[in-house]
């Protein structure tokens, strides 16, 4: 990165303990947007509707990442006896700065609890726990390998935006997570599967950077995989396309 060169800034949602003592993010996290050449800015969770609004006309990108569950209060159920911590002001912030970020139009990446959020944030819902809501037989889609590990492969829609950035039609990826995508809102559409038919990842239906994914590409992109790497550096590009248009 030359002198002078501007990189776009990229809000980071951060996690917190159920105390709220704490902010925290992985490092893996901040060290993917930092190689991709792009400027992370790691959020606290405010309320104020001018404040949010305020923050997202600064960024040029949002990436939601992972963390606890979420209030299915927001997608009109009561909450599962298999329901992890939940943090509602985690919830509201993240919901409403996605819907800001996309009024914008502006590039949205998320992982994990991200890609769930993102969901509902548009009219999805979700399963509060996949294996006690879903009948049907499952893969493991709580490894028990180090977190970086590719443990489950899952099929890619070709022409999709995650086909164009990682030119696969499958992929191996990791995964650690109890609760998944249920229900998809037509603003979005379902762009990965496993093999299990569980959903994996979504992508808005418009031009606008927004890509969803299950799994944790953060953690792979340590290990240098190339199609954690290209999801990455191709989300900043598109936060730089962005802001170069705003100029």
């Amino acid at each position: 990165m030359g002198v002078g060169v501007v990189q776009p800034i990229i809000g980071v949602t951060t996690a917190m303990e159920i105390n709220e003592e704490w902010y925290f993010v992985s490092p893996d996290n901040i060290e993917a947007i930092v190689r991709s050449e792009g400027l992370p800015i790691m959020l606290p969770y405010l309320t104020d509707y001018v404040q949010i609004n305020d923050l997202a006309n600064k960024l040029d990108g949002l990436y939601l990442t992972g963390g606890g569950d979420i209030d299915p209060i927001l997608f009109g159920e009561q909450p599962h006896q298999q329901l992890g911590d939940v943090m509602p002001a985690r919830d509201h912030f993240e919901l409403v700065l996605i819907r800001r970020m996309i009024e914008l139009g502006k590039p949205i990446l998320a992982v994990c609890r991200g890609v769930q959020i993102l969901n509902i944030a548009l009219g999805g819902d979700m399963y509060q726990d996949i294996y006690a809501q879903i009948d049907r037989e499952l893969i493991q889609h709580q490894q028990q390998a180090p977190k970086y590990h590719p443990s489950h492969h899952v099929t890619v829609a070709k022409g999709s935006l995650l086909h164009q950035l990682t030119g696969k039609e499958r992929l191996r990826v990791n995964s650690r997570h109890h609760q998944a995508n249920r229900k998809i809102p037509s603003s979005l559409k379902i762009c990965a599967k496993a093999e299990d038919g569980m959903i994996e990842a979504i992508e808005g239906v418009g031009g606008t950077f927004i890509l969803g994914l299950q799994w944790h590409p953060e953690n792979m992109a340590k290990k240098n995989d190339p199609a954690s790497l290209a999801i990455y550096r191709g989300f900043i590009q598109a936060c730089k396309e962005r802001r170069s248009a705003e100029k």
